[in-house]
C-alpha cells in the first residue's frame, strides 16, 4: 500500500515543508533521530528531569515503533531545508479506527505550522488505511499538543486504550 509521498506546504514562505514516508524504523537515520528527540522529550517532561541516552534506550525498547509500517501504521517525516524538523506516525487500531501516535515537532521549527501539517498528513494517512475515525491518548502535561488536537478538531472522549501514562484522549471523524 503506497500511503503518502509529500504533502503539503507550510504558510511559513520561508521554508518549503515536505511530510513523506520515512523508511522502517530504526533503519531511517533522520526517523531513528527525530524519534529519539520525540521520546527524549516526552520523558524528560514526563520525570521531570532531563533523560539519559540510557533511559531513552529503554523507553524505546518498552514501547517500540516496528508497527510503524504498512499494513500495520506508517511513520512521517516532515523536513525543511535544514532536514528532518518533526514526525507522526499512524497505526491501525481496527477497520474503522487509526491512532495518531509520535506527534513531535523540533523545538527550532514550533510556532511555523508543522504540527498542523503533520495531523493533517496523519488524517490523510488513516483516511487511506480506510479510517473513519483518528484517535490518541495523551498526558495532561503536553499542554500545547492538547492544545493543537482540539484546534485541528479533535475532542475529548472516554479513555480507549489502557496506556498507563495517558489521562487524556480525543478522537476526531474523518470524513
Amino acid at each position: 500500500m503506497d500511503v503518502i509521498d509529500t504533502i503539503g506546504c507550510v504558510t511559513d514562505t520561508t521554508a518549503r515543508l515536505t511530510i513523506s514516508t520515512a523508511s522502517p524504523l530504526p533503519d531511517d537515520p533522520d526517523g531513528y533521530r527525530i524519534l529519539r528527540a520525540y521520546m527524549a522529550e516526552v520523558a524528560s517532561r514526563f520525570w521531570g528531569s532531563a533523560a539519559t541516552s540510557a533511559e531513552v534506550d529503554e523507553v524505546l525498547l518498552e514501547d517500540p515503533s516496528d508497527d510503524l509500517v504498512p499494513p500495520t501504521g506508517v511513520f512521517l517525516l516532515a523536513r525543511d531545508a535544514s532536514g528532518p524538523v518533526g514526525c507522526v506516525a499512524v497505526r491501525r487500531l481496527s477497520d474503522g479506527d487509526c491512532e495518531l501516535k509520535r506527534m513531535y515537532v523540533d523545538p527550532a521549527a514550533r510556532g511555523r505550522g508543522v504540527g498542523r501539517e503533520l495531523v493533517a498528513a496523519a488524517e490523510q494517512a488513516a483516511r487511506e488505511f480506510g479510517a473513519t475515525t483518528l484517535k490518541l491518548d495523551t498526558r495532561a502535561d503536553l499542554v500545547e499538543a492538547r492544545t493543537l488536537y482540539v484546534s485541528c478538531g479533535f475532542v475529548e472522549i472516554k479513555a480507549y486504550n489502557d496506556a498507563w501514562y495517558a489521562d487524556h484522549w480525543y478522537a476526531k471523524r474523518l470524513r
